[in-house]
């Protein structure tokens, strides 16, 4: 036995000795061409001087260029054998377009020697297909992989062919990818290859368990709870162990340990009681080390300062899953002793630990710590102390100079600087949009001490301009220490704004059709520019919408809408001119005959909206007037007592006060909008008493008045990564001057619905979009067609995105929704609601807007008319059922 060993080592030494020594004579030696010629001696090589050089083997290639790759020429000396040799031949290989590389000697004259290449080329890519993948899966690899046509197939194109395919479906969690590529002569095309690349993707791999191995201060569930992406597979499984609850329940119970009830419930859950909503469980290697990152950033809030994954392991549950196993030590919970401020001159030890807000005795959280210095979205932090003032190369370390026992002294060492003025402002990406409709909205100019708050707000402000894509918006700065300044470049990335819709349905027992364009970026002074039309003109930031919508016969309407953002260009104020046009009349009667109606209406208003800077910047303000022109032909139905004939005529001021503050205006993650809107007539009715004694509903409805009350709340809280509590509010009311005259039967709301549809908008009135109900059906009375006089609704939703890609972000959202109208004060109760719940999607495109669709339950019968709740399903576009 040992002697075989022995040989098996001796022939394992020497074949290990000629593997590496092949190399080596492959690229050291050079080939006699002709027997006749004479021998070269390898221990002592001859310099010659060579006189020719030809290439041999190759067809598609330029020899001459071949012969300059290979570093040799024609006069110049070599030896052979010897290096210059070698390096030719290693010069080629490098190349990677051949297949096998040969020097050969060719004749010897004298002290000349003639050369031959012989090169053996690789074959290049002729077509290649895909198979065992859906279409839309072999366009996406034909993308990944970008091969073309006239490639040269290498040995390194194949794996990385291979490796891009694998890597892709991995992304996806199919771990177990094959990919099996197979080169096929072409035989009409010599030196080419067709590819046929067999995809076999196999089951996708899921996280069947994740074990934790060495926690003692975290619970399991918390610990999976801080992996934001690495999660397990659903696994039903609480009606099995309910016995394990109830009994470690009453366990807790005993001792009256509240929050141990509660941790036992959450660890119930998450072991058997795991559904997967919003995150799948497949497995990504990048994910997965992010994840792990997370846990001990998750630890160190806690005080652990020293805790680490020790190791892990992932091993196959089953051919579609897995386990892995992690194994922690925590190490001990530290606390903080004694912060000394070094280095400040500005402010106070005091003033800058009221704005630390970490004092001695308190847990060492470094992500607090480093939050609370440097940059903190939720209030006030060190560097914004500075960075706001201008101290732009501001700069603090904390430094841990002592560690005794669990205590911890800190140091926070800082670099004051000095001031930092603004040079230069620019802007970079807006390839449709003017740099100077971009730089309006900067609030950091040239000459002004730089300023954080500045900054991040200006970027907020682009975000809600709607032309940009606010997940693409950064910031490049160029400070020059030396004299004190800084440039700032507003790296921007445009998106499509301007929207068509164009729809058609059935609704109201009519065929609906609707054309509608909205242009978010128009240029009003480039229109006789044909250089400016890209394809309209645009770039100045104003606004031009124009709207057609039909219900087949007997009703149309048409309007437009434009908007100055910057009227003069040297401030903020908003410039609307709007004019619309409806006419609805009978289908079953025409002009002339019993029974035929008409209600037309015009309309224009002209307002101008200005932002304010107290209370704070975020505050606005709209004013504006318009005139509306009823015209009314035998419609009866909003004059019981008259003949329901005649003009009317409504001219009214409004004014809305607002505060908007969302981060993101496709989906905002934080910060509120706030409106409260005036509308009012004259009151006519007081200044001529006349108009209260006249009985005809036709004459004493003529001047229409009114004064009309709208709240609008909107709420945005981040629960968790992108998850999203939405709370909205709404309330009008329609008061009247006279109580004698009563209230105007125009301008009534109607709840209900998405608010989709125009139609029976003639009159004035609002319709306020609530899901689960039919469109305009909660009314005080269903059997009218006035509406309410006062309504209020509420609503709830939790959202969280699918996709934020700018080109199609999309968002689900469940929600619950609550709303009445009444017919006066009298009648108003907010509690006595009609609730809903539901769920959506919505889906942002940038040519046609928010598009969505929602299926919602309403839960409250209406009388009169049964049928107007339960299973309905909405569709909307532009928010118009928010």
């Amino acid at each position: 036995m040992k002697i075989s060993i022995k040989h098996t080592l001796f022939y394992r030494i020497t074949l290990l000795i000629i593997i590496c020594l092949v190399p080596f004579f492959a690229f050291s030696q050079i080939s006699l061409g002709d027997n006749n010629l004479p021998k070269f001696n390898y221990n002592k090589p001859q310099t010659y001087e060579i006189g020719g050089i030809t290439v041999s083997g190759v067809k598609y290639l330029d020899r001459n260029v071949l012969v300059m790759l290979s570093g040799l020429s024609v006069g110049a000396s070599v030896k052979v054998p010897g290096e210059e040799i070698t390096q030719a031949i290693k010069k080629l290989w490098d190349q990677g377009l051949f297949e096998d590389v040969q020097i050969q000697a060719t004749k010897v004259e004298n002290d000349k020697i003639f050369l031959d290449i012989y090169l053996l080329e690789r074959p290049r890519l002729n077509r290649f297909k895909i198979t065992g993948l859906k279409k839309s899966e072999a366009d996406n690899i034909r993308d990944e992989i970008n091969l073309t046509r006239g490639d040269v197939v290498t040995e390194n194109l194949l794996i990385r062919t291979e490796t891009l395919i694998k890597n892709y479906f991995v992304a996806k969690g199919f771990l177990n990818t094959e990919v099996q590529i197979d080169q096929i002569p072409d035989t009409l095309k010599p030196n080419e290859v067709t590819l046929n690349i067999d995809v076999q993707k196999n089951a996708k791999v899921k996280i069947f368990e994740i074990n934790v191995i060495g926690n003692t201060a975290l619970s399991e569930s918390k610990i999976k709870s801080a992996f934001k992406e690495t999660k397990e597979q659903g696994n039903f499984q609480a009606i099995n162990y309910t016995d394990s609850l109830v009994f470690n329940m009453f366990k807790e119970m005993y001792h009256l340990d509240l929050y141990g009830m509660l941790d036992g419930m959450v660890d119930w859950a998450q072991k058997f009681a795991k559904v997967r909503i919003f995150k799948s469980s497949k497995f990504i290697q990048s994910d997965y080390e992010d994840d792990k990152m997370n846990l001990i950033k998750k630890y160190n809030e806690l005080g652990y300062r020293d805790a680490q994954i020790v190791s892990d392991s992932i091993y196959d549950f089953d051919d579609r899953s897995i386990i892995i196993d992690i194994f922690i030590d925590e190490g001990q919970k530290y606390y903080y002793r004694d912060i000394t401020w070094v280095g400040n001159t500005k402010y106070t030890d005091k003033q800058l630990s009221e704005v630390l807000q970490i004092k001695k005795g308190d847990i060492y959280n470094q992500v607090l710590l480093e939050t609370n210095l440097n940059y903190n979205p939720e209030g006030a932090d060190v560097s914004s102390l500075y960075m706001d003032d201008g101290y732009l190369f501001f700069n603090i370390q904390p430094v841990e100079v002592r560690v005794e026992g669990d205590s911890i002294d800190i140091e926070l060492r800082m670099y004051e600087g000095v001031q930092a003025r603004i040079n230069k402002v620019s802007v970079k990406g807006n390839t449709r949009t003017n740099d100077h409709v971009v730089l309006r909205e900067a609030r950091t100019k040239p000459g002004q001490l730089f300023n954080r708050s500045a900054v991040i707000r200006t970027q907020q402000e682009l975000a809600q301009m709607q032309y940009f894509n606010p997940e693409a918006l950064n910031l490049d700065y160029q400070p020059d220490p030396q004299k004190g300044t800084v440039d700032l470049e507003y790296i921007v990335e445009e998106a499509s704004t301007d929207q068509i819709e164009l729809s058609g349905g059935y609704g109201y027992g009519r065929i609906i059709a609707t054309l509608g364009l909205r242009l978010n970026n128009f240029s009003v002074k480039n229109i006789f520019n044909p250089k400016a039309w890209r394809p309209l003109p645009s770039g100045d930031g104003q606004t031009l919408s124009l709207s057609f919508q039909t219900y087949g016969y007997g009703y149309w309407s048409a309007g437009f809408t434009f908007v100055e953002p910057w009227l003069g260009g040297k401030k903020p104020n908003a410039l609307t001119l709007s004019y619309y046009f409806s006419q609805y009349s009978s289908t079953s009667y025409k002009k002339g005959e019993t029974g035929y109606y008409r209600f037309r209406n015009h309309g224009i208003n002209i307002g101008i909206g200005r932002r304010l800077k107290w209370p704070d910047d975020y505050f606005s303000l709209y004013t504006g007037i318009g005139l509306e022109f009823y015209n009314l032909y035998n419609y009866t139905s909003l004059f019981p007592v008259g003949s329901g004939t005649g003009d009317f005529y409504n001219m009214y001021f409004t004014g809305t006060f607002g505060r908007k503050s969302t981060d993101n205006w496709i989906y905002p993650r934080s910060g509120s909008d706030i409106s409260i809107t005036l509308k009012l007539t004259p009151p006519y009715s007081l200044i001529d008493n006349q108009i209260e004694k006249e009985t005809n509903e036709d004459k004493k409805f003529k001047l229409v008045e009114y004064h009309k009350w709208k709240i609008n709340a909107s709420f945005y809280q981040r629960i968790i990564g992108d998850l999203v509590l939405s709370a909205r509010v709404k309330f009008g009311f329609l008061g009247n001057y006279n109580k004698t005259l009563g209230t105007t039967p125009f301008e009534r709301f109607f709840l209900g619905g998405d608010r989709m549809y125009s139609y029976y908008q003639y009159d004035g009135r609002e319709q306020i979009a609530m899901r689960g109900y039919e469109n305009a059906s909660i009314v005080p009375n269903s059997n009218s067609e006035i509406g309410g006089s006062i309504y209020d609704k509420f609503t709830l939703e939790l959202r969280y995105p699918l996709t934020l890609n700018p080109t199609a972000t999309i968002f689900a959202l469940v929600f619950l929704e609550a709303g009445n109208c009444w017919e006066g004060f009298n009648d108003f109760n907010p509690f006595n609601v009609y609730k809903a719940a539901g769920v959506g999607l919505r889906v942002n495109l940038p040519m046609f807007g928010m598009i969505g669709i929602d299926w919602g339950y309403g839960l409250d019968k209406i009388p009169g008319n049964p049928g107007a709740s339960g299973s309905q399903f909405h569709f909307s576009i532009n928010n118009s059922i928010d």
